[in-house]
């Protein structure tokens, strides 16, 4: 059994009310689990693709994930409105309040996908992260970074962002604060103690964030930027080039029903947040996957800038061909195509035959 499996099923003393929820999870979470890890280890870091590829990969991701994860909330904004107005381009037929959440949640992704190896998951971040999230949302001006004064309850939003039904009651304003403590030290400890798979802990800290509801608005937006920043700094390095968000979105029934079924399990004689951890652990692989195949031949197209694209779709014509032969056939100049060459070795689409200036490239 893999290293990280053996976590998965480490029996300890008196665990405490958060170690119970993972204690023993199903055969069919423990699969997922090694699947998912498989992929991560297949993943082509960043450092074997070229910046302008990787910020290329990005950017697309951050206004896929902004969409989404606003839509989810009840948003109209489309993926294209949501690149228009980060362009500074005034889209006139929407709300400011939709325009102000979907720049508030676009400006923190970003900034934590460009500086997350320097971010400590902490109480006080968390509340930063809300007061970000919230910056340019006038109406939550009074209540950013703060736990919430009141109750609120969770509400499913339809494709027309209308509450079709409350879907759990959340923890009381009073104990919100205790009961955020307790969750964020636990995680904070059990990460870092390694006692259990790093995908059950953050699993488990979501499942309860999302129970909290700490805040008055932004709950769910704001998980799922944590989302990325925990599954970042777990070593998922692909989560700024495909979109959690955007998968999230297209299962929202199933989202909405695995939290509904765990959470009313929970701070009861008999937790049970299978459901939940299947859900979560089922966006995770198909994004491993997707990561992966963002890789194959057919996608190649995708991670390559337009003057790469010449230079590869001149090899796949020609078959083999040399650094002079392309630049001569292409115009494009030697040294980008020289990089390209390295770009397309290490994606091992083509292979080198000889050394030098009399090297010569095939395609595989």
């Amino acid at each position: 059994m893999p290293k990280d499996s053996q976590k998965l099923t480490e029996k300890h003393s008196a665990p405490d009310g958060f170690s119970k929820r993972i204690e023993s999870v199903p055969p069919v979470i423990v699969s997922k689990i090694a699947k998912i890890d498989e992929l991560k280890g297949r993943w082509i870091t960043g450092a074997r693709l070229s910046p302008q590829v990787l910020g290329r990969l990005k950017r697309s991701v951050l206004i896929t994930s902004t969409g989404a994860s606003t839509r989810i909330e009840g948003s109209r904004l489309s993926d294209e409105d949501i690149e228009k107005l980060m362009r500074g381009i005034n889209i006139q037929k929407f709300t400011s309040r939709d325009k102000q959440e979907a720049q508030g949640y676009y400006e923190l992704l970003e900034n934590v996908f460009n500086s997350w190896k320097g971010l400590r998951f902490n109480e006080s971040l968390i509340k930063h992260f809300h007061q970000e999230l919230l910056r340019h949302v006038e109406k939550d001006e009074h209540h950013r970074g703060e736990y919430k004064k009141r109750e609120n309850k969770v509400r499913m939003i339809d494709e027309a962002g209308q509450s079709v039904g409350i879907l759990f009651d959340t923890a009381p304003a009073y104990l919100t604060p205790s009961q955020m403590r307790d969750m964020i030290e636990w995680t904070q400890k059990t990460l870092k103690e390694d006692k259990y798979h790093p995908l059950l802990v953050i699993g488990n800290f979501l499942v309860g964030f999302l129970k909290i509801h700490p805040f008055t608005d932004g709950n769910g937006r704001l998980s799922r930027v944590l989302t990325n920043l925990l599954l970042l700094q777990a070593g998922y390095l692909y989560m700024p080039y495909i979109s959690h968000e955007k998968l999230v979105e297209d299962n929202k029934p199933d989202y909405y029903i695995a939290l509904r079924r765990s959470q009313k399990t929970m701070r009861t004689e008999k937790e049970d947040i299978t459901d939940w951890l299947d859900f979560f652990l089922d966006i995770v692989l198909k994004q491993s996957q997707m990561a992966v195949e963002l890789l194959s031949n057919k996608n190649i197209e995708k991670i390559l800038s337009p003057k790469q694209l010449v230079v590869w779709q001149y090899i796949e014509k020609v078959k083999e061909t040399s650094t002079g032969d392309v630049t001569k056939n292409t115009k494009i100049a030697r040294p980008t195509v020289k990089q390209t060459l390295e770009t397309l070795l290490k994606l091992k689409r083509i292979e080198r035959i000889g050394l030098g200036r009399s090297a010569r490239y095939r395609i595989l």
